[in-house]
């Protein structure tokens, strides 16, 4: 009789686990996938035009995966034809209302009224901006050459050296901003931030100064490929500047 139940005992054990089994695998739900990037309908950056007014945006002689996967398509769509283009339009319009849209753009930084902050933002947010998308090339990196080779050296001491003080700048500016090569009132290079969109041609600025090399360090400039890791986005930064656009900038800030 003992052998009966204990027996008994067993089989509606094993049914009850085997039920329970059953039960726990028909409740798992299948999450669907995120829709994949390469779904993603990009526009092109030759159809980004500014509303009418003084200052255009600069042409992007490239697509905008062609910085994949340093920079991805997205973010380069995102920061061109949105965040850019609203600067350069937003200019355009303040300069219409405060009648000075024939004066020359370093001049305006120069003399701006810093408390003016719509003008602040916006003339800064179109010539930082201008400044970064003209230096950026899917060919770019190495190291640049001739006279701004030289002056790199005399001033920073190696290039590398001068790497590892711009690439420490840029990590350590806090939130958001700029950081920069420059070209001082004396002819020196210097590596300088500024918070926001504020950039060295403005009154007060720490460092005062042309700027030739800019990083922009708003998260809206790296966050989709990077996320939270900022030192990864300018290490890559490295990678993709155009030198011979940045010579020219040199040679222009020391012949004034």
């Amino acid at each position: 009789m003992k052998k009966s139940l204990f027996l008994l005992l067993c089989v509606l054990f094993v049914v009850a686990t085997g039920a329970c089994k059953r039960k726990k695998y028909t409740e798992v739900v299948e999450v669907p996938l995120p829709s994949v990037e390469e779904n993603l309908t990009l526009g092109s950056p030759e159809d980004v035009k500014a509303e009418s007014g003084t200052f255009e945006i600069v042409e992007m002689p490239f697509k905008y995966d062609a910085l994949a996967p340093k920079l991805d398509a997205q973010t380069m769509e995102i920061h061109y034809s949105r965040q850019y283009l609203t600067y350069t339009n937003n200019l355009n319009k303040a300069l219409k209302e405060s009648e000075s849209d024939n004066t020359p753009i370093e001049d305006l930084l120069k003399k701006l009224d810093l408390s003016n902050s719509n003008l602040r933002n916006n003339l800064g947010g179109y010539y930082n901006h201008s400044l970064y998308f003209e230096i950026l090339t899917p060919k770019g990196g190495g190291a640049p050459a001739d006279t701004l080779a030289s002056a790199i050296n005399r001033d920073f001491g190696s290039f590398d050296e001068f790497k590892s003080q711009f690439k420490d700048a840029a990590n350590k500016q806090f939130g958001s901003g700029w950081a920069w090569l420059v070209v001082d009132p004396s002819g020196k290079l210097q590596i300088t931030n500024t918070q926001n969109q504020d950039n060295p041609l403005m009154p007060r600025s720490e460092i005062s100064g042309t700027p030739i090399l800019g990083i922009d360090l708003w998260e809206h400039a790296y966050y989709l490929n990077y996320q939270n890791n900022r030192k990864k986005y300018i290490e890559n930064f490295f990678k993709l500047i155009n030198w011979k656009k940045v010579e020219e900038n040199f040679e222009n800030a020391i012949s004034k």
